[in-house]
């Protein structure tokens, strides 16, 4: 296949958002939340599992240690004996700790409303960074590339980056900034739904027409 020119692939990259927004037009985090407290610990949690899983727990450590308060004071011991179904329990149970610890101690025990501050605590990254500033804050920063955004970005072509980070750049790069906010959310679903990751539904696939990686793209559909 001939090498894409930007404009082409820019024009593709609108026309999946456009579909995507058809497909998903109110897309919604699939983890159990109240505050931006909890958001940050349910999304540091899903590392490395599932949200279905996150969710099973969340219930009980939020009902024990849902505040930043709470969690500061928490013992690790106690955290990682709820959380021990998940992947790596024992880290998340001590950053989750440390995490409310430093809310308490550096940010008044406010979760902080910028990237920078953000990613200062423990088991927070930016792709956690990211989410909680879009989902909690409504403050778009940037793309939360998740396993599935991941997965998506390199299929549709529009990175072959080996890292989350520069896949994100190069989204951040390919889409308008007023694209960003709903990539996460639409793409997960997505990813979950149709775009599996062992075996992509293709042939049922509403961007099948539009995506390299499809046996039936199609380089310019809507010239």
């Amino acid at each position: 296949m001939a090498r894409e020119k930007k404009a082409e692939k820019e024009k593709r990259a609108i026309e999946v958002a456009r579909r995507m927004s058809l497909h998903y037009p109110e897309p919604e985090c699939a983890l159990d939340y109240t505050t931006p407290f909890t958001l940050t610990i349910a999304v540091a949690l899903s590392a490395q599992t599932t949200d279905v899983n996150v969710n099973k727990v969340t219930p009980e450590l939020f009902a024990r240690f849902g505040t930043p308060e709470s969690m500061a004071q928490a013992s690790v011991e106690d955290v990682a004996e709820i959380i021990h179904s998940l992947g790596f329990y024992r880290n998340k149970a001590k950053n989750c700790v440390a995490c409310a610890q430093m809310i308490m101690s550096d940010f008044g025990g406010e979760v902080p409303r910028d990237m920078a501050s953000l990613q200062k605590l423990p088991g927070v990254g930016r792709k956690t960074a990211n989410i909680v500033l879009n989902e909690g804050f409504g403050i778009v920063e940037g793309i939360a590339v998740d396993t599935h955004v991941f997965r998506i970005a390199h299929r549709l072509k529009f990175s072959n980056a080996d890292t989350p980070l520069k896949t994100e750049q190069d989204l951040l790069k390919l889409y308008p900034r007023e694209y960003w906010g709903p990539i996460n959310h639409q793409w997960v679903l997505f990813g979950r739904e149709t775009c599996i990751a062992r075996r992509p539904k293709c042939a049922d696939c509403f961007l099948n027409d539009i995506c390299p990686s499809s046996p039936i793209y199609v380089k310019d559909p809507t010239s």
